[in-house]
C-alpha cells in the first residue's frame, strides 16, 4: 500500500461536498493536550462563533464529536425519557430517521406524513400537537431526500403553547438558508459540517435553550470514577447513551471541564474554522450566496429541458431534485459524470431512488464556476445517453441568473429573484471569489 491519494472530485451532490481549503488547512494544525489552555480556549472560541451561526444567545452551544447523526441522537436521547411522547412530521427520509431514533430511545413515537415533495402547513402540525400532546416536537428543517424545507417560524409557538419542546434537525440547511434559533423559539437544534457549513463530516454543532438544558440537567448522572460528592442526585431516568450524554458533554464544554471523553482535536479546529468563515462572510451574505447559486442551478437544469421534482416554493436554497428523463439510465449518467469529469451528483432514497437526481450547490461549492461546470458536463452526458438537451441551454440559463442580479436576497426562493421588501443584500468576503 502507498500513501492515500484520493482522486480529484467536484462533489455536487446532496452532501458531503468539497470542504473549504481553509478548513482543511486548519485540520492540519498540530495537536495539543486535552486540557492545554490553547485547547480549552479554542473550545470557548468555537462556542462564541457557533452562537452567531445559530443566531442565538444560548450558552450551551457546543460540538458533539461525530457526524450529524451523532448530534441528532445526542439531542433525542438526552431530551426523551422512556415513555415520553414525541411527534415527528415526516416529509422525507430523515423524518423517518428521527422517528426511529426516538423509538430506540424508548419514546412513544407519533408521526404525521405528507407526500414527498411537499411540506406541512403550520395548522396541520398544530392539530397533531393538540391531539398527541407530545413532550417533544421533532422536525427536520430541510430533508435532502426531497430537497424540501419545512417552514419553522410558527412551530416554536405551537410547541410551547402545548407544553412541548421543539427540536430541529438543521443538518442540510444551516449556513445556506435562514435559521433563527431564538426568534423561532427552537429549544434544541443540531447540524453537521459537511453541507452548507463548508467542512468535512465528523463534528455536529448543537445549540440548546435554557429550557432544554434544564430538562437535560434533571437527568444528569455523572459516571463513576469522575463523580464527586458535590454532584447532585438526578431525578429522571439516566440518559441512555454515555458517549452522547449531553448532560455530561455540557460539563465537558463548561468551566468544570469534566473529563468525559477525548475531544476530537482536528475536528474542533475544522468546526471552529467553518464557523469563523461564515461569521466573517456574514450569515445574511452566506444565505444570499446559497440562494443565488441555487437559483442559477435551478434555472440551468430547467434550461436543459429537465423537470424539477417537488414544490419549488418550499425548496432548500442548496439542493435541487431533477427528474431523470424517461429512457435515460440515471445511474449510468451519474457514473459517466464521475468517470469523465470527476463530478458527483446523487440519486435519492425510497420512492425517489432512481427517479430523481439531486444536485447540490452548497458550502465551498456554492460558487459560479462549480455551477457552470456541472451544467456543461451534465448536458454532455445527457446528449450522450440519448436525451436531446438544448445545446448550451443549461449554462445560458444559469448565466442569465448571474447577469440579472448582483445577489439574491436572504430568504428569497430560488428562481424568484429578490424577496419582496428585502432589497439587495451585499455579499462580501468569499463571494468575491466564489
Amino acid at each position: 500500500m502507498t500513501q492515500i491519494h484520493p482522486p480529484a472530485r467536484l462533489l455536487m451532490g446532496p452532501g458531503p461536498v468539497d470542504a473549504d481549503p481553509r478548513v482543511l488547512r486548519a485540520m492540519a494544525a498540530p495537536l495539543v493536550g486535552q486540557f492545554d489552555p490553547f485547547m480549552t480556549d479554542t473550545m470557548t472560541e468555537a462556542m462564541v462563533l457557533w452562537r452567531t451561526v445559530w443566531d442565538t444567545a444560548n450558552e450551551q452551544t457546543l460540538l458533539v464529536d461525530g457526524t450529524s447523526r451523532a448530534g441528532i441522537e445526542a439531542a433525542l436521547v438526552s431530551l426523551l425519557e422512556p415513555g415520553d411522547r414525541v411527534l415527528v412530521p415526516v416529509f422525507g427520509r430523515f423524518g423517518h430517521l428521527l422517528a426511529e431514533i426516538g423509538a430506540r430511545a424508548g419514546a412513544e413515537v407519533h408521526t404525521i406524513e405528507t407526500e414527498w415533495g411537499t411540506v406541512f402547513e403550520p395548522g396541520q402540525i398544530e392539530d397533531a400537537v393538540r391531539r398527541v400532546r407530545p413532550r417533544l416536537l421533532a422536525v427536520v428543517h430541510g430533508d435532502t431526500s426531497t430537497t424540501m424545507a419545512q417552514p419553522l417560524a410558527d412551530l416554536g409557538r405551537i410547541a410551547h403553547e402545548h407544553d412541548a419542546l421543539l427540536y430541529v434537525d438543521a443538518t442540510a440547511t444551516l449556513g445556506g438558508n435562514p435559521f433563527h434559533t431564538d426568534e423561532w423559539g427552537i429549544d434544541a437544534a443540531t447540524a453537521g459540517l459537511q453541507k452548507c457549513l463548508g467542512g468535512p463530516s465528523g463534528s455536529a454543532p448543537v445549540t440548546l435553550s435554557p429550557v432544554a438544558v434544564a430538562a437535560i440537567e434533571r437527568r444528569r448522572h455523572v459516571e463513576a470514577g469522575i463523580r464527586t460528592a458535590d454532584d447532585v442526585a438526578p431525578h429522571g431516568a439516566p440518559i441512555q447513551s454515555n458517549y452522547l450524554d449531553l448532560a455530561q458533554i455540557m460539563e465537558y464544554w463548561g468551566p468544570r471541564r469534566l473529563n468525559h471523553h477525548t475531544e476530537a482535536t482536528s475536528m474542533l479546529y475544522a468546526a471552529r474554522e467553518c464557523a469563523r468563515l461564515l461569521v466573517a462572510e456574514g450569515m445574511a451574505a452566506a444565505t444570499g450566496r446559497h440562494a443565488r447559486h441555487g437559483a442559477a442551478m435551478l434555472a440551468g437544469v430547467l434550461g436543459l429541458g429537465l423537470e424539477v421534482f417537488g414544490d419549488v416554493a418550499h425548496k432548500m436554497h442548496n439542493v435541487v431534485a431533477v427528474r431523470i428523463p424517461d429512457g435515460v439510465d440515471g445511474d449510468a449518467v451519474r457514473g459517466a459524470l464521475l468517470d469523465d469529469f470527476g463530478i458527483e451528483i446523487g440519486t435519492s432514497f425510497g420512492p425517489l431512488h432512481g427517479v430523481v437526481w439531486r444536485i447540490g450547490t452548497m458550502g465551498f461549492n456554492a460558487r459560479r464556476d462549480a455551477v457552470l461546470t456541472t451544467l456543461a458536463a451534465l448536458e454532455h452526458e445527457l446528449r450522450r445517453f440519448g436525451f436531446a438537451a438544448p445545446a448550451g441551454g443549461g449554462v445560458t440559463a444559469a448565466l442569465a441568473v448571474y447577469e440579472g442580479a448582483s445577489d439574491v436576497a436572504p430568504g428569497a426562493r430560488p428562481g424568484t429573484g429578490v424577496a419582496p421588501g428585502t432589497g439587495h443584500g451585499a455579499v462580501v468576503g468569499q463571494e468575491a471569489r466564489l
